[in-house]
């Protein structure tokens, strides 16, 4: 048994659950469609939070999700596969275009914010990804994921968040630059009424 088969076969055992766990279909759907959400609104939130350490976060996962995409999107090219449900039938709860499957978006993105948020922010790091987890599984659930493209966006997300962390710190012009970029923004909103003096 090679890896493509056992990658089908764990697909296989979590996309039947939506038959026989259906009650958790509409859990599953909105991990899949409407909680990535979740990590844009905590991205803001977290900007406009006190602290500069939690605005060079912010910085880190938006730097981070790029050069996650980016990779992933060569990936894809090089790598290309068929969605599951584009190669037998499956049980699809939600719509999708029959585009490449691998590595999975939800994935790179979710799990870059999650890490970034964790490199910082220990506890608050740990739900967010939890919460990763549950988008990556629920794409699997919903039959537009194989199990190795969710695990290939995760990997891929927590690898891109801690070299961009790490280019950040130990880089001196970098850390120069995003110091310096943050200073000129504090200083705007102090001219705008945001921050106090």
């Amino acid at each position: 048994m090679n890896l493509i088969q056992i990658d089908q076969i764990v697909f296989e055992t979590i996309n039947n659950l939506t038959v026989t766990l259906s009650a958790l279909n509409p859990i599953m759907q909105f991990m899949s469609e409407k909680a990535e959400y979740l990590f844009y609104i905590g991205i803001i939130i977290y900007w406009f939070m006190s602290g500069r350490e939690n605005k060079k976060m912010v910085v880190v996962a938006l730097f981070a999700a790029c050069v996650g995409f980016g990779v992933g999107n060569i990936l894809s090219h090089l790598f290309y596969r068929d969605r599951p449900f584009v190669q037998f039938p499956v049980h699809q709860l939600i719509d999708h275009a029959a585009n490449a499957s691998f590595p999975s978006d939800h994935s790179i993105g979710s799990f870059v914010i999650a890490t970034a948020i964790f490199l910082y922010r220990k506890k608050d790091g740990v739900i967010w990804l939890l919460l990763a987890g549950l988008i990556s599984f629920s794409r699997i659930w919903n039959g537009v994921h194989f199990p190795s493209d969710v695990i290939t966006g995760a990997l891929l997300g927590v690898i891109c968040a801690l070299l961009v962390k790490q280019i950040f710190h130990r880089w001196s012009l970098a850390q120069k630059g995003l110091n310096v970029g943050l200073k000129l923004y504090e200083g705007v909103e102090r001219k705008v009424g945001l921050r106090r003096s």
